[in-house]
């Protein structure tokens, strides 16, 4: 029995699919994205794009991810080869056209904000579709990925909806499909205005009931429209279900289960099928079962079988499995790389950086202080809670096997009251930083509110430094020459909360009184593959 157990392992991690699978438990590769020799290995993205889409417009792909209450909103991605990504920018600029809840003085809507959307294109425009559990659906569109975006246009104002998508057919004709969760998940298919900018209400059309059915897509391959769909059932977990039929307002009488739910590989059920420029068919998706990195991004092959799309590796019975590694869907001369480190020498952030909630555009400089970052400090919503604090610049961590950020600070602007410096947060959270009282300087470490503090001398400059690897614990230390480090505080577990993985960011803020200031350096992101 134990050899067999054995032989049967060996066969599935040696040689699926002609690539070597994953030998190890979930999350500590070594190895991710593209590979020398024209390969590439799952995940693409060890990092928090959850909810992703993917479309292709001649030889370019783009892609967007759900943002919730950071701001700007809805992240976009462009790469060349589905492997390697680089960010555009973001589709929302001001996520108070949502809800007032989301900007800095309410702070009100942590786990919700900006879900799921689409991604299409559409007579030379770009549009993007997308839902709020409290508000609804909205949408933008732009003649290009990088922007300016329209102002949103609400299309269905009310709460309960999620996972929307759009698709028009070769006459023009539009329609939108989306779940209401809030009545036992049914998905309703509708048709679309011209412009793209309504919804028939009266031309719904149930598509879907219960077990979870969410994650939408609409696509038309062939004579086929096919809706793409997750499923989640107790006793099997969530896995990806498609509906077929010949006409797109149905009826969707044909279904079929298109992979197992892959709990061994955190539930991949969620993102854009596209049809790549090497003619093969390709699935762009997260791993839904978040951990502290989030919902992270895999590139699974797609295969066709009898007009369905089999996902990953073809088991028998027709159904598909995580695949881990694959040949490179085109190689691509263009080098693409999703940002981390930040020098603040230009007049705007780089794209990498959402802040929590819509900030207050007042309280932060590029320009005060060319080549620094300035964040002037004022009263948070609950004095001393960091996920109440409306001045917090953040970026997304990644699961890579060495990770070390380092901020270098000049404090020479801060007052009483005022504390600033680097932290890391999903629901839970922890920083290390400077904070001054009776005119002295401390050093502070905070887990949720627990603190640890040292006084430290009165000297403008501090470098502050977060290190963790695989595991997700993060060592917090303090330089006072950016090369020696003194290490302060407990090791902090990165974790999972309000359906985000861990982020990382700098804070400024002051429980007194709105007055200081606090000038960084650089922000420099160093990942050990």
């Amino acid at each position: 029995m134990h050899k067999l157990i054995l032989l049967t392992h060996l066969l599935v991690v040696v040689n699926i699919g002609g690539f070597a699978q994953n030998p190890q438990s979930w999350g500590n590769w070594r190895c991710w994205g593209g590979q020398p020799g024209g390969t590439y290995r799952n995940p693409i993205i060890p990092a928090d794009y959850s909810d992703i889409d993917c479309i292709r417009v001649g030889d370019d792909y783009y892609a967007i991810s759900s943002t919730f209450q950071f701001s700007p909103g809805m992240i976009i991605l462009h790469s060349k080869d589905l492997v390697n990504w680089r960010i555009c920018g973001h589709a929302i600029a001001d996520i108070t056209q949502i809800s007032p809840e989301l900007n800095w003085d309410k702070m009100n809507r942590y786990a919700r904000g900006v879900w799921a959307g689409s991604i299409r294109y559409h007579n030379k425009r770009f549009y993007l579709y997308f839902g709020t559990p409290d508000e609804g659906y909205f949408m933008t569109s732009s003649s290009r990925p990088e922007g300016p975006w329209e102002p949103l246009t609400p299309l269905l104002q009310e709460a309960g909806w999620d996972d929307c998508s759009a698709l028009w057919d070769e006459k023009g004709n539009g329609y939108f499909v989306g779940t209401h969760f809030a009545d036992n998940y049914k998905t309703y298919l509708f048709k679309l205005s011209d412009d793209g900018k309504k919804i028939d209400r009266r031309s719904a059309v149930l598509v879907n009931s219960g077990s979870g059915r969410e994650a939408n897509k609409l696509i038309k391959v062939n004579d086929w429209y096919y809706i793409i769909f997750s499923e989640h059932k107790p006793d099997k977990g969530r896995y990806v279900m498609a509906k077929r039929s010949r006409n797109p307002m149905g009826p969707y009488k044909e279904e079929k289960q298109l992979a197992l739910p892959g709990r061994e590989a955190m539930e991949p059920n969620q993102g854009g099928m596209i049809e790549g420029r090497d003619g093969k068919w390709y699935f762009l998706t997260h791993h839904g079962t978040g951990d502290w990195s989030g919902r992270i991004v895999s590139l699974l092959p797609v295969t066709w079988v009898d007009n369905w799309p089999i996902i990953g590796n073809v088991m028998p019975g027709n159904i598909g499995s995580m695949k881990w590694s694959g040949e490179m869907p085109l190689r691509s001369s263009t080098e693409f790389h999703l940002r981390r480190s930040d020098d603040f020498d230009d007049n705007s952030l780089s794209p990498q950086w959402e802040w929590n909630y819509q900030p207050r555009q007042e309280m932060f400089s590029l320009t005060e202080r060319k080549g620094w970052l300035r964040m002037k400090a004022y009263r948070p919503l609950r004095a001393n809670d960091l996920m109440l604090s409306g001045n917090t610049l953040t970026q997304r961590t990644f699961r890579s096997f060495h990770n070390e950020v380092i901020i270098k600070m000049d404090v020479s602007g801060i007052v009483d009251g005022q504390k600033c410096g680097l932290c890391h947060f999903s629901k839970p959270y922890s920083f290390l930083g400077v904070k001054q009282e009776a005119g002295l300087k401390w050093i502070e470490y905070s887990h949720n509110g627990e603190t640890l503090e040292n006084s430290i001398p009165d000297t403008p400059h501090i470098w502050l430094k977060s290190e963790w690897g695989l595991d997700g614990k993060s060592l917090y230390a303090y330089s006072w020459d950016g090369e020696n480090y003194i290490s302060f505080g407990n090791p902090y577990q990165l974790s999972w909360g309000n359906y985000r993985g861990d982020r990382i960011g700098i804070f400024c803020f002051n429980n007194e009184e709105e007055k200081g200031y606090v000038d960084i350096d650089y922000f420099h992101y160093r990942i050990e593959k």
